[in-house]
């Protein structure tokens, strides 16, 4: 009996105790293997460090020394230029730099002719800039291509994609937005080639400089056909507090403000500032600083000044209380000496809403009572319209899809999320806006820390950078 125990045992010891350990050791590296295998679906190199690195890259990428400033066709946007069609290159897109330097990188999938979706962005700044405002988008949406040629599916797209970095969004050195854009949807004549900027510089004159034909033709040439294109998605920094509020870092965007800017000239009598006596003065600056004031009052309360019986022209009042914002963001005045009293100043206006008949409802009664106010004061009063954009609804069929990939990038994330993507409406304007005259658009904005923009303390976490990016791969995915 002895015996046969210690055999047992020894049998145990040799053959089903190792065996067992074996099973239990290889059950532990099925599960870092599965670990490591859901590590790489999420493409963490590619959707979130490298992505960083290159908005970092880019962020350093500019005209002005101690801030970032890239405006259109300056020395920095050529090294923009440059940069991200070497970036497009390495995701495995066919790339080119149109006639109004936009970049464009297109997959063209399984079918060339097919209906294109095209994924955009802006290129250029503001002046002391954040790194995200613009460059986000495009970086995304090149990073989630790159993923699918590391993955073989480039060519599985069933429809072409291209992205594309316009030029010029932000409207710095012309004062007139979305000239990359507005060229390929058709929304602007040839003659933009002919504004100019404050030096006398024009569009035109800017563009031969920098090697580009700048004709009526190449401009006009570069017009997508309506009937070529499917949709167009943009991805941008929220540019508000919403999304950090509600702690989630995606949110699908519904509609985008309309806009209009003006430039108001106030010309009175240019004096000296000891011998002109107060009563006696026609001063432009004092008029300037009550038309300001008129303005701030106006727009805080919209209603008390269109409104009578709660409904005018067809829109009701609320909607302008919910969503009206005014800005005065630009003055200056003539000569501008600290001894003598202005013969002229000039300052800007930009006002927003959601709803268009209530902004051109408002700038009328700003408008008039602008001008009373200068009568009163003795002063002239010019009031020009400098640019305009209607307000962009969202394709509801876009946008639900967006919200699907947003939901799935954050159930690849962080699991089963109890917190629904929030449809939101944005009061910035957007290449979408141009582009909205071309196809059906959506968006997707990403949170950033309170809300700030246009401000180098603008800043998006890496991990939220990282789903903007899963968010595109799985909106791609559903065209492969």
């Amino acid at each position: 009996m002895f015996v046969i125990r210690v055999s047992f045992i020894f049998f145990f010891l040799l053959f089903i105790l190792p065996s067992t350990v074996f099973s239990i050791t290889g059950l532990e590296m099925g599960k870092e293997e599965e670990e490591e295998e859901i590590g790489k679906e999420l493409f963490p190199d590619i959707l979130r460090e490298e992505a960083v690195a290159r908005l970092n890259e880019l962020g350093e990428v500019s005209d002005a020394d101690g801030h970032l400033e890239r405006t259109f066709m300056s020395p920095a946007s050529q090294k923009a230029i440059n940069l991200v069609q070497s970036w497009m290159d390495d995701a495995g897109l066919r790339t080119w730099v149109d006639q109004m330097g936009n970049v464009h990188g297109r997959a063209d999938g399984m079918n060339s002719h097919a209906e294109a979706l095209l994924i955009g962005s802006h290129l250029d700044t503001v002046i002391d800039a954040g790194i995200f405002d613009g460059p986000l988008g495009i970086v995304c949406a090149v990073s989630a291509l790159k993923v699918l040629k590391i993955r073989g599916k480039l060519g599985n797209l069933k429809r072409p994609v291209e992205v594309i970095a316009f030029s010029d969004e932000e409207g710095v050195r012309f004062q007139s937005t979305f000239l990359g854009s507005a060229a390929i949807s058709g929304t602007r004549p040839a003659s933009a080639l002919l504004i100019s900027d404050k030096s006398g510089v024009t569009v035109q004159d800017v563009l031969k400089e920098n090697s580009f034909d700048a004709t009526e033709e190449s401009y006009l040439q570069l017009k997508y056909d309506p009937q070529s294109v499917w949709g167009y998605i943009e991805v941008h920094i929220e540019q508000g507090p919403v999304l950090e509020s509600v702690g989630l870092p995606l949110g699908v965007v519904k509609g985008i403000a309309g806009q209009t800017r003006l430039k108001v000239t106030v010309r009175g009598s240019q004096g000296h500032a000891g011998t002109v006596p107060m009563s006696m003065r026609q001063d432009p600056m004092t008029a300037a600083a009550e038309l300001i004031v008129l303005l701030e009052i106006m727009c805080k309360n919209p209603a008390d000044f269109i409104s009578y019986d709660k409904h005018c022209n067809g829109f009701a009042a609320e909607s302008l209380a919910g969503s009206l914002v005014c800005t005065v963001g630009e003055i200056s005045s003539w000569p501008g000496a600290s001894n003598v009293i202005p013969g002229q100043v000039t300052f800007t206006v930009d006002l927003r809403t959601m709803d268009d008949m209530a902004r051109e409802a408002i700038i009328f009664e700003i408008s008039n009572r602008m001008y009373q106010t200068c009568e009163r004061r003795s002063v002239s009063c010019i009031i020009e319209r400098k640019h305009d954009a209607e307000a962009v609804k969202c394709d509801p069929g876009l946008s639900s899809e967006l919200k699907s990939a947003a939901n799935s990038a954050l159930k690849r994330v962080a699991g089963e999320i109890q917190d629904k993507v929030p449809v939101l409406m944005s009061g910035a304007g957007h290449d979408a806006m141009a582009m909205s005259h071309l196809t059906k658009v959506g968006m997707l904005f990403v949170r950033c820390r309170g809300g700030i923009s246009h401000s180098p303390a603008e800043h998006v976490l890496d991990d939220d950078v990282w789903i903007a990016g899963l968010a595109i791969l799985a909106f791609l995915e559903t065209n492969l």
